[in-house]
């Protein structure tokens, strides 16, 4: 049977507060296109370059992960910024889930390696937007700044084929490895994700609390002191 959305794909939720004011605003500023498609596109682009990838500043609770926290920080990491995305499709008309696998990224931070004691990235969120009959995936974390900086593709999205992270980057230099995938959910199943990183990451995320030992850190700094460096 067609996996065909349904009325929850369009309902808004704690995390996918597709009916806050911010969110509403921003749909209506950013959903510009003739077609649902296009109106889509523009969507994607408007949340994935507006807003900063930072993998340092994670806050696991409902207040931390909610679409409209992304609006107000101007920063996310990958599933807030794919959140926001499924909240301002869904603003817009367009129907819209999560999805999720688990990644192994080559090119993260020597902070990011030393603290969480792995390459390994679960819970890697992304968004599904249902666009001519079908659901088409796309993934807004990279800005286009951190993409330029760090020698990375950037991700595009056409509305047509999936926009999944690249396996190599600019130079041929292995990037990002799909290891599992996790399924969609029509919600954020943050209660699973937050479980499952306190058991994998016991040195990134504070055992007492739901917030990532590299908060006190810049992201961008780093990345940028590591690009500079002598390879």
């Amino acid at each position: 049977m067609l996996d065909r959305p349904t009325t929850a794909h369009l309902a808004a939720t704690p995390a996918i507060d597709s009916s806050h004011p911010a969110v509403q605003q921003f749909a209506r500023k950013h959903a510009c296109g003739a077609t649902e498609r296009e109106r889509a596109i523009s969507l994607f682009y408007a949340v994935r370059d507006g807003f900063r990838y930072d993998p340092y500043r994670i806050d696991l609770s409902l207040a931390g992960m909610r679409a409209s926290r992304v609006l107000e920080n101007g920063w996310g990491w990958c599933v807030p910024k794919a959140t926001l995305l499924a909240a301002v499709a869904r603003a817009a008309g367009i129907p819209a889930r999560l999805g999720f696998a688990d990644v192994r990224n080559h090119l993260s931070t020597e902070r990011m390696r030393a603290t969480m004691h792995t390459d390994l990235f679960i819970w890697h969120g992304y968004t599904e937007l249902w666009l001519d009959g079908a659901w088409r995936k796309a993934t807004p974390a990279f800005n286009i700044e951190l993409c330029e900086k760090f020698g990375l593709l950037p991700l595009d999205f056409d509305g047509v084929h999936d926009s999944l992270y690249h396996e190599f980057d600019r130079t041929g230099r292995r990037h990002m490895e799909y290891v599992n995938q996790r399924g969609h959910f029509d919600d954020l199943p943050l209660e699973q994700i937050t479980a499952d990183f306190r058991t994998v990451y016991t040195g990134w995320i504070e055992s007492a609390d739901v917030s990532s030992a590299l908060g006190a850190h810049d992201f961008q700094a780093d990345v940028e002191r590591e690009v500079a460096a002598p390879r």
